[in-house]
């Protein structure tokens, strides 16, 4: 997968466009990923990511970086071995392209708007 575009409220990976916040695996996209508390990353949020174990995953916070990550949160990330990437979503999905052409196991959870 690569990420070919970002913008506020949008993504295009792979040729396809989408308009709601997302994961995006190695092989497929997870559409409308949605957050129990919407601006705060839970890891309740991620379970599908653990379901599948990467070793690396990259969050992008938002255009603003408006999305938290909070202490808790980045504990649980770490105590399954995953390395955490975050930043706003622009520069997340930059980091995202390179861990992959790295050839890196990455997931990408990205917050599309603010």
């Amino acid at each position: 997968m690569r990420i070919e575009s970002y913008s506020f409220g949008s993504m295009t990976v792979d040729g396809n466009q989408y308009t709601n916040d997302l994961l995006v695996y190695p092989d497929k996209v997870s559409e409308s990923w949605r957050r129990k508390r919407g601006h705060s990353l839970v890891p309740e949020d991620l379970e599908e990511v653990f379901d599948f174990g990467p070793d690396i995953l990259v969050v992008g916070r938002g255009a603003y970086g408006a999305m938290t990550i909070p202490d808790s949160t980045r504990k649980t990330i770490e105590n399954r071995g995953i390395e955490l990437r975050s930043s706003k979503t622009a520069e997340a999905a930059e980091i995202f392209n390179e861990e992959v052409e790295r050839g890196n196991d990455v997931v990408g959870a990205f917050h599309l708007t603010c």
